[in-house]
């Protein structure tokens, strides 16, 4: 394209061949992700399963590195593909406005010149004498439709249809030199630094190739993404769009796709594999408390994706949006009969805590389903802004109930997912809630039709799910399963009556008051879920360390399976995970 383009280059644009030099960079794209695929699912398991020591350690960190590169081929190649596919759009979109006013001059027997003015022949009737006006020629100086007065004279009625095909065909050609000026800029950025290897420094620019690319195609991709619809809806959209659609928008939008429930798992752990890279060039480098703690957690995720897991890791969401989301499975649970979601509460946030410590306990959990019924996945689910206490346990998003129920409402549109992208006509689903975690199931179970597919509820270190008696929880109270230890004293938060006194005196008040707990069996949020009154089944846990000799260690054992840590409620959680919830041992109701 020349800078000054004419209606004639517009018109002869072959945009075919811009497809086609978009499908090579397709194609380019899907080998660098089958040979990044081949390292990460055999190079490196087979190296994994057969080697030790350190050169085998070194030969891993080598060929992970080469995984990344191919994967950074694949993201740039598949971002060259869709500014093509996108460029070609757009110009069509010129091309047909441009040969629409071509056709209407030809049809009304005006000519059209080089520089875009339109000739029309004589016409109509003059005022005085009745003779036919001159014809002339209409040239657009403007946008279209401002045609100049014509006085006292009546106009030729060929003047204005000229003036509008003028405008029409300038507008055109207008529109079209911004477009190729606007993806040529584009286009000249996406290229990569010369070398082997792809630093963190690369992924930043990428992750603003990424954006750049996203601006551009947004009338091209975006908006046929349904974003409204349910999740049997999306499943549903992702089904019927062809495989090179489905190539482009993992490649632009794979922040979207990786987080839109009733997407598949395999597609979803792909894009969030990739946008995970993006996010972490997006927050490299920056200093502020925020992206630094995010980065850590990000690092983390990518670091244990790397190293391969028993059960396969899948990444079913990842986001750096308000104290982070990331939603990682152990199993796939499009294929798992038992698939569980545990929802982590007070002070979780997207950090190396969590990716250390929530990641380890679905994978506990799923390898203790496992052990019950080899079909079974569990996940962690941080969807939503978890409680964050850093002015202390008085801290009204601890006491409130706004984050859970948005949380609920977030829980409830991705357990749908789960089920309308399940393989098993009518698999098992749990829903564990820890800590204010309970809470936000609780306010899922409140929307219509209660948490999709789910059938058991799993609460523990529970200050209250937000209703009074199990049955409210939309499944019949026998497959509510509540574990509360003796020294967790969250489990004995006081209810709000006495927590608005004790918050006053601050944490130590907030606790005192739980030991006053009138009745015994008022929590913040509603009835104590162990108690007789609550009408749960109540399972074991160990008691836990006192508060005295662990601090709050009590309420955060539940799931682990380590040394000095609570196996039988781990054991428990996993039973119910499995179907196997009439084995649990249980213990007396409060």
């Amino acid at each position: 394209m020349t800078q000054t383009l004419t209606w004639a280059q517009l018109r002869d644009l072959k945009c075919a061949e811009l497809e086609e030099a978009a499908d090579g960079w397709g194609r380019s794209s899907n080998r660098a992700d089958a040979a990044r695929d081949r390292i990460e699912q055999q190079l490196l398991t087979g190296l994994r399963d057969t080697q030790e020591g350190e050169a085998a350690q070194a030969a891993v960190a080598r060929l992970r590195q080469l995984g990344r590169n191919f994967q950074y081929v694949y993201t740039e190649c598949g971002l060259l593909r869709t500014t093509l596919n996108s460029l070609a759009h757009e110009m069509r979109t010129q091309q047909r406005v441009l040969k629409e006013a071509l056709d209407d001059a030809a049809a009304l027997r005006f000519t059209v010149h080089a520089n875009g003015t339109v000739t029309y022949p004589a016409g109509g009737e003059g005022l005085i004498d009745g003779a036919p006006l001159r014809g002339g020629t209409a040239s657009s100086s403007g946008p279209p439709g401002l045609a100049p007065p014509s006085g006292l004279t009546a106009p030729n009625p060929n003047a204005a249809k000229a003036q509008d095909v003028a405008d029409r065909v300038t507008g055109a050609v207008r529109a079209a030199a911004e477009i190729d000026w606007r993806y040529a800029g584009i286009l000249r950025r996406l290229k990569a630094e010369e070398g082997l290897k792809v630093p963190a420094s690369t992924w930043k620019d990428a992750a603003g190739d990424a954006a750049e690319v996203r601006d551009a195609a947004g009338a091209y991709l975006k908006d046929a993404i349904p974003h409204g619809a349910s999740p049997a809806e999306r499943r549903d959209w992702w089904a019927g769009l062809t495989q090179e659609q489905r190539e482009e928008y993992l490649a632009v939008y794979p922040d979207q796709i990786g987080n839109l429930d009733g997407i598949p798992a395999l597609v979803r752990d792909a894009a969030n594999r990739d946008n995970l890279q993006l996010l972490i060039g997006k927050l490299e480098g920056r200093d502020d408390e925020r992206s630094v703690t995010q980065l850590a957690g990000l690092r983390e995720i990518d670091r244990q994706l790397g190293a391969g897991t028993h059960p396969p890791m899948y990444l079913l969401g990842i986001g750096d949006e308000g104290n982070g989301r990331a939603i990682v499975s152990f199993g796939n649970p499009d294929t798992a009969k038992n698939v569980a979601a545990y929802v982590p509460g007070l002070n979780t946030s997207l950090d190396r805590d969590f990716a250390e410590g929530d990641i380890k306990r679905a994978w506990d959990t799923a390898k203790g389903a496992q052990k019950y019924d080899h079909s079974s996945a569990a996940m962690v689910w941080l969807g939503y802004d978890a409680p964050q206490f850093p002015d202390g346990l008085h801290s009204a998003d601890v006491m409130g109930d706004e984050r859970a129920e948005t949380g609920g409402r977030a829980f409830g549109s991705f357990m749908g997912g789960l089920v309308a992208t399940n393989s098993h006509e009518d698999p098992h689903m749990t829903a564990i809630g820890h800590s204010y975690g309970s809470r936000t199931v609780g306010a899922a179970t409140q929307q219509d039709g209660g948490i999709a597919g789910v059938e058991d509820i799993v609460l523990v270190g529970s200050p209250g799910v937000g209703v009074d008696r199990a049955e409210d929880l939309g499944v019949s109270r026998e497959h509510v399963y509540v574990g509360a230890a003796e020294n967790d004293l969250v489990t004995k938060a006081p209810s709000k009556l006495q927590g608005n006194m004790a918050a006053v005196a601050g944490p130590v008040g907030f606790v005192a008051g739980g030991l006053l707990d009138r009745g015994g069996d008022d929590l913040w949020f509603g009835k104590d879920p162990a108690s007789e009154a609550f009408g749960a089944r109540r399972f074991y846990t160990d008691r836990g360390p006192s508060l005295a000799t662990g601090g709050f260690d009590a309420h955060s054992q539940y799931f682990d399976v380590g040394p000095e840590r609570d196996r039988a409620s781990a054991d428990n959680i996993a039973m119910v995970v499995a179907g196997r919830g009439g084995n649990i041992r249980t213990e007396d109701q409060r």
